[in-house]
């Protein structure tokens, strides 16, 4: 059991605590001796405990690996997890790996929210001062299967497609059944399609893809499902188009539309690119007169043609026809929508309005009001009314429309003192009818440029006596026919308004504060220019004595406004 080695070592087996001590190695030669001495501690062997040893989880589960160490007492020991023979870096995994130490002669590994990538050898490795030990357990994890392999497109018609793919991994759970999906530019994403036969089982490897559009762009792809879930999609397939074929989808919503006399005006939704099934795609548009036999068809080689206009200076207005709209494209004619009736145009309005009048409101606004005689073809959708200066020629008109059965209008912007020539005609999708016989009418003067000028107020209590001189216009301005006075309280913006023909007026001043006062002309043409603001005070109905009852005078023959005179006066004598 206890050796000393060629080479003057010492070795012992099986050592045991009866080994311990001091040991002495001496050393003889001619020249002398020499000799160490070397203590030998012995130490219980370290032994561990991993639980649990094989695990099966399914992904999204958690687990914890418990690692135990029974370790001589007098040596500290450490523990380190490995993952696959990799250390496992906790700071670095996304949250699913916590290292957990309870006791110090223990370890545990929680392993959160499992994924597939985590499956394999999970270590435990004990290190003392003494010995190192290790211990392995095995992780199998459960999942949806991977995605199967490259889809191959086999054969190809106008509807459907014949393909074929690889499995992919099954994941410790066996694949139940496959689903096929198809993209084209017409489709929001990937969308299951309906194949041959109806389920897929995991067991095959091909399928048909069936009910697919003819000349259509498509890619395909394949997603496998088992018992824990749906997995990945395969890569997409390359892209391939469908044969071409004769379309079986008619327009939608075949109706009539507005037109001029004597137009059969037939309208529809075009059909999608994706349902015209080939190239040269068109449409067949058939009519005839409610009642009669045989069908007029006419070709409309645009596919994205959604009317035709039919004339025939022979077909009276409001004239019903059956109207059907088919399709067509290389490969022959498709079907015809259902029959409707539509009517042809109604034309244009025959009758002119009557009983035309324009009213002048103001330097720029003439009142226009008509009457129109009812009829039962070329009903007016709406009107409009022609107008022009004087000097002008009815070529250089302005117009302004009216729309629904409106028989007056308000024409605004125009330029004052000025006489304007004025028509109104009825008008429908057809086109216009005849014009009214014109009528005038002159917008009034400019209001008085000048304003009202050496205003004088006295203020007793919260009443304002106010007094003015007369506003005389211009020749080329609009008499007066009054005046305004506009008072508000200082701070806000709607004024209170008094109108008087006189030169004079009084003014009750309601609540307490200071009072902005205008003064200005009223005339047909409008309100003149306004007087300078005057600023009272309010003293909310108190009575002002003689001495604090002041008369004052503004005088306006400049821009500024100067206060002329201050005289205290009894409150009675104004």
């Amino acid at each position: 059991r206890i050796t000393v080695l060629p080479h003057g070592s010492l070795r012992i087996l099986n050592a045991s605590k009866s080994d311990e001590g001091r040991y002495l190695c001496q050393g003889v030669n001619v020249f002398g001796s020499a000799e160490i001495v070397a203590s030998v501690s012995v130490k219980e062997p370290t032994r561990i405990e991993l639980t649990p040893k094989k695990i099966e989880l399914t992904v999204g589960e958690s687990i914890v690996l418990s690692c135990k160490a029974l370790h001589d007492s007098t040596l500290d020991v450490t523990f380190d997890w490995t993952h696959n023979g990799q250390p496992i870096d906790f700071e670095k995994e996304g949250g699913h790996f916590e290292s957990i130490k309870a006791q110090a002669s223990s370890a545990d590994l929680m392993i959160r929210n499992i994924l597939l990538m985590h499956a394999g050898r999970y270590g435990c490795r004990v290190q003392t001062a003494a010995d190192t030990v290790s211990d392995e357990t095995e992780l199998l994890v459960r999942g949806p299967p991977g995605p199967p392999g490259v889809v191959i497109v086999e054969e190809i018609t106008d509807t459907t497609a014949t393909l074929s793919w690889s499995p992919g991994a099954d994941n410790h759970s066996p694949i139940s059944l496959y689903n096929l999906q198809a993209r084209s530019p017409f489709s929001l994403g990937w969308q299951t399609v309906k194949t041959v036969p109806d389920l897929i089982s995991g067991d095959m490897e091909s399928a048909m893809a069936v009910e697919l559009n003819p000349w259509v762009e498509y890619e395909f792809r394949v997603v496998a499902t088992n018992k824990i879930g749906t997995g990945d999609p395969s890569v997409p397939s390359r892209v391939i188009r469908t044969n071409e074929a004769v379309p079986k989808t008619p327009p939608a919503n075949v109706s009539g539309r507005s037109g001029r006399r004597h137009e059969l005006v037939i309208a529809w939704e075009p059909v999608s690119e994706e349902f015209q099934s080939g190239e040269g795609f068109g449409y067949i548009v058939a009519f005839r007169p409610n009642g009669t036999r045989g069908w007029k068809e006419k070709m409309v080689t645009s596919s994205d043609a959604s009317k035709f206009i039919y004339r025939d200076e022979s077909v009276p207005p409001l004239t019903p026809f059956e109207v059907k709209v088919g399709v067509y494209n290389n490969k022959g004619d498709g079907p015809f929508s259902p029959i409707v009736v539509i009517c042809s145009a109604e034309g244009e309005p025959t009758a002119a309005p009557i009983d035309v009048k324009a009213t002048s409101l103001s330097v720029s606004e003439i009142l226009v009001a008509w009457k129109h005689i009812k009829e039962s073809l070329g009903r007016p959708q709406g009107f409009e009314v022609d107008y022009w200066k004087d000097m002008q020629q009815e070529e250089a008109a302005e117009k302004v429309k009216t729309e629904g059965n409106e028989s007056s209008i308000l024409l605004t912007g125009l330029e004052g003192n000025t006489l304007y020539h004025l028509t109104v005609r009825a008008y429908n999708a057809a086109g216009y009818g005849p014009p009214s016989t014109a009528v005038h009418a002159a917008t009034k003067k400019s209001p008085p440029s000048q304003a009202p000028g050496n205003i004088m107020w006295i203020q007793d209590g919260s009443h304002v006596s106010l007094g003015w001189e007369p506003v005389r216009p211009l020749a080329n301005e609009s008499d007066v026919m009054g005046y305004k006075v506009l008072f508000r309280q200082e701070g806000q913006s709607n004024s209170q308004v008094i109108e008087t023909q006189k030169t004079s007026a009084v003014v009750l001043l309601p609540d307490v504060g200071v009072y902005i006062i205008e003064v200005c002309a009223v005339s047909e043409g409008g309100d003149g220019t306004a007087s300078p603001q005057i600023r009272v005070p309010s003293f909310s109905g108190g009575k002002v004595t003689s001495a604090q009852s002041t008369l004052h005078v503004l005088s306006t023959s400049s821009s500024s406004v100067t206060l002329l005179l201050a005289l205290m006066v009894p409150s009675t004598s104004w």
